[in-house]
């Protein structure tokens, strides 16, 4: 049953900050409806919500929901928040994110993109594309698109390209047409406890994909391998390196600023051809992999070839996924998302891919102490491809701070995994006099991370 929601609703978004839930916030607020939301903290996303015409609060209070008639909040929002109690004790109605935004999309045809890693990218390319071709689909993305200057965008025509998040199971809750999954690995076992249960809702997500629509899986990923051996539906094509792929990567040229490469087609039922000379101004084996992806969505659809590839040549990128920031006496800093060891290893892996020669320094803040302490050896293996890892405190993102947790180590473990030299910081002003006394010439720095690492080195390059 969908929700009736009249203009008489005030909608009040608990940790309206988050770029899901702002995204979902001014999709909503751009449909007419009432919309509102508090944060902790300012940033650039509630600044975009304000010249939008949404009220912000800073900081949870009893007051601020005084005239709400309905509360949405995210998954990282606590029990015991005083927006959350106090709705709870007035009947208000409480929907998380997931369901809400499931239920603003029900009667859109839905592209949805999930997976452990690279759906932000895909979701973003996969959008380029259909608005290239004029088709004007809304939009709700996990990161700022450059070309919208925004992670969401409500569109006329009757087409959704969704980023769905599977890290609280309400990816399962959203309609399907197509959709990607981009890869599985060991995320949110917070939630999910075991791996397999995360395996098998993957799978549940799939299944929902219509006999009329298309799931498109990376067949290069292990655990997709098994998604794929599970499934009780046939209506999916595989993508990647994999010579077994329907979408077959093939003939990858890599150069300082853009990859090529080329796209075999084995489908069933039409001649096998060769798509041939795809560009995208982005590095690495798993960003050709996500462009590969939105071509398999773009042609299923029926989108002409020279449309997908001006789209792609074209793409104008995503916030925080390899952005140069700044440079310094020849110095290049980039700012990134990659918070877990497979993001980091792909990463560095295509920054080394065409900087061969150039020193890669790495500096990594971690993401909560659960992941790191989950995660630790595949932590310490991630960094093979750089010189230099620079060890920023763990941003605990909602967690209590482990006082105990042996962060030298850590670094230890790194240095002999990963075969590089690890320094170890304390705070912002630690990582500027790191830089004024370290660095010289020609190093390309990139900072990583899911927490407070972006804002530190834009506060920094104001400072050097």
């Amino acid at each position: 049953m969908k929700m009736k929601i009249t203009s008489n609703e005030v909608i009040h978004f608990v940790g309206i900050g988050g770029i899901g839930m702002s995204g979902l916030a001014q999709i909503m607020h751009n449909m007419g409806f009432m919309v509102q939301g508090s944060d902790l903290s300012q940033s650039k996303n509630t600044d975009r919500l304000r010249k939008f015409g949404i009220k912000i609060f800073i900081g949870h209070k009893k007051k601020n929901i005084k005239k709400v008639t309905m509360l949405v909040i995210s998954s990282a929002i606590k029990k015991n928040n005083v927006e959350y109690l106090l709705a709870k004790k007035k009947k208000i109605p409480i929907h998380k994110r997931g369901k809400m935004l499931a239920n603003i999309i029900s009667l859109k045809k839905n592209i949805v993109i999930t997976g452990s890693h690279g759906k932000t990218t895909t979701t973003s390319l996969i959008s380029s594309i259909l608005f290239a071709a004029k088709l004007d689909p809304t939009i709700i993305n996990g990161g700022i698109i450059n070309f919208l200057k925004n992670s969401a965008k409500l569109g006329k025509s009757d087409w959704c390209v969704v980023e769905s998040d599977e890290s609280d199971g309400s990816f399962l809750k959203i309609p399907v047409t197509y959709s990607v999954v981009t890869n599985i690995d060991k995320e949110h076992l917070d939630f999910y406890k075991k791996f397999s249960v995360l395996q098998k809702s993957f799978q549940l997500f799939v299944e929902k994909t219509p006999s009329l629509g298309k799931s498109i899986i990376c067949k290069d990923d292990r655990n997709n391998k098994v998604l794929i051996k599970n499934l009780k539906i046939n209506n999916y094509l595989t993508y990647g390196f994999d010579k077994n792929s329907n979408f077959q990567i093939n003939n990858v040229r890599k150069k300082l600023n853009n990859s090529s490469f080329n796209i075999k087609l084995n489908l069933v039922g039409k001649i096998k051809k060769n798509l041939k000379n795809l560009q995208i101004p982005l590095l690495g084996n798993h960003n050709i992999k996500n462009a590969t992806a939105a071509v398999a969505v773009a042609l299923s659809l029926g989108i002409k070839i020279n449309i997908i590839k001006n789209a792609l040549k074209n793409f104008e990128g995503v916030q925080r996924r390899f952005n140069k920031i700044f440079s310094y006496k020849k110095i290049d800093f980039y700012d990134d998302y990659a918070h877990h060891p497979t993001e980091i290893h792909s990463l560095l892996d295509g920054i080394r891919s065409v900087h061969r020669s150039r020193k890669i320094i790495s500096v990594f803040q971690p993401h909560r102490f659960s992941r790191v302490r989950l995660l630790k050896k595949e932590f310490a293996k991630a960094f093979k491809f750089c010189d230099e890892v620079v060890l920023c405190p763990i941003y605990p993102a909602g967690e209590k701070i482990n006082k105990y947790f042996d962060y030298h180590s850590f670094g230890k473990l790194i240095v002999k995994k990963s075969n590089v030299t690890v320094a170890i910081l304390k705070s912002e002003n630690d990582l500027l006099n790191y830089f004024k006394k370290n660095l010289f010439n020609n190093e390309l720095v990139v900072c990583m991370g899911a927490g407070s690492i972006s804002s530190w080195i834009r506060n920094i390059s104001k400072k050097l």
